[in-house]
């Protein structure tokens, strides 16, 4: 998982992308590719 400050450039980096906050966290997770996998922070 990557640590990022800005998560807006990995969402167009797949279109399975999804945002999502869990946590206070801002994640990117991706189910059919597993590796585009992101944390804000």
């Amino acid at each position: 998982m990557k640590i990022r400050n800005s998560l807006k450039a990995l969402m167009t980096r797949h279109r399975d992308n999804k945002l999502v906050r869990r946590r206070g966290r801002v994640y990117i997770i991706n189910k059919v590719n597993k590796r585009m996998k992101a944390r804000q922070g």
